[in-house]
């Protein structure tokens, strides 16, 4: 599916959604942390923007549990107290968050699981974009540029997955094996990136710069911030040319770095998409309505959505044209005249 029929789907359903009948009540949307901004910056304002078209009279509980476990638990018993009758969650630990489901079952709450799975126990829905297809698609392009570009078989490239507490990183984790073990290249070093930090990727990733040096032709990172500190990394190391880095979710910054080529890709998964599928579904739970799914994953009913791989070549047509982000935004003091090169405006 294109990411122009995304939307229109997402568009129509939403109308549709808007006929329903329905009481008002209190819907809470939990995140997991802050070092993506995209929580901050798209989920959340997506998500309340779509509430308020379906539900104007509902109330909105949104926490952020900045990768603390614990913390998350107390958000979440909070918003049952508060008298959430739906709770989206993104969870910060998938296992961890298993006991929080059968909390809110036992309490007659239903839980919408948002990005990451919830494996162990059920959640009522889960919304997200196709996790282990995105894993497959970042490494499968790199694999096909390094091809293009000449790059020998049986050389090598590293692989910094994110945090090992997160099923949707392990899924995209599973999806960037599949794409390696059936290519001709070799995987390094692999790591599993502790709450998906910068910091620790581009610390890893500078030790690994020290073991390897040359021999590193590539590195599927499983997102932008992971990227962003392999990138750091290597530029610290004074590494010329950097070798095509991968990313995941179209970050300003990944943006910038793609347009001034020091990253390759990066997958473009607008994220107000799964927030408004999500306020969709959490309408129809409310309504006591069941919700129709496209799939199942870890015995859940599920919605999954394919994203667009972004690369330098159709980073205008994707991002730009589209309106994804705006030259306003992304074309910045350095970038400007890297961006008229590629007739972005």
């Amino acid at each position: 599916m294109t990411q122009t029929r995304i939307l229109a789907a997402s568009a129509l359903a939403l109308a549709a959604a808007t006929t329903t009948v329905h009481a008002e009540a209190t819907v809470a949307f939990l995140m997991p942390d802050q070092a993506s901004t995209r929580y901050e910056q798209h989920d959340y304002p997506g998500f309340q923007a779509a509430m308020q078209k379906l539900c104007a009279d509902c109330t909105v509980i949104y926490q952020n549990a900045n990768a603390d476990v614990a913390l998350q638990q107390q958000q979440f018993n909070s918003v049952i107290a508060q008298g959430a009758k739906v709770i989206v969650l993104d969870p910060v630990d998938s296992s961890a968050a298993a006991a929080l489901v059968q909390i809110a079952h036992s309490q007659d709450v239903k839980v919408v699981a948002y990005d990451r799975p919830i494996p162990d126990v059920p959640a009522d829905f889960y919304v997200s974009f196709d996790n282990e297809g995105i894993g497959r698609a970042i490494a499968q392009s790199l694999v096909d540029h390094l091809k293009a570009s000449g790059v020998s078989d049986g050389e090598g490239v590293l692989q910094i997955n994110g945090s090992p507490t997160d099923a949707a990183a392990g899924l995209i984790r599973d999806g960037i094996d599949d794409a390696l073990d059936n290519s001709t290249y070799k995987t390094l070093s692999e790591f599993d990136t502790p709450d998906w930090a910068p910091p620790k990727a581009q610390e890893w990733a500078a030790g690994q710069i020290t073991r390897f040096g040359g021999e590193i032709k590539g590195i599927v990172a499983a997102n932008d911030g992971t990227a962003g500190g392999a990138i750091a990394a290597m530029k610290a190391a004074g590494v010329s040319p950097l070798p095509p880095v991968t990313g995941n979710d179209a970050t300003i910054a990944a943006l910038q770095l793609i347009i001034a080529g020091d990253q390759y890709n990066t997958i473009s998964k607008p994220s107000e998409i799964v927030a408004e599928a999500a306020a969709e579904v959490a309408m129809q739970l409310i309504n006591g309505e069941t919700p129709t799914p496209t799939t199942t994953l870890y015995n859940t009913p599920s919605q999954l959505f394919v994203p667009a791989v972004v690369t330098q070549e159709n980073i205008k047509a994707e991002i730009f044209d589209k309106g994804i982000q705006t030259a306003a935004e992304v074309c910045t003091g350095e970038y400007a005249e890297a961006c008229a090169k590629l007739d972005i405006k």
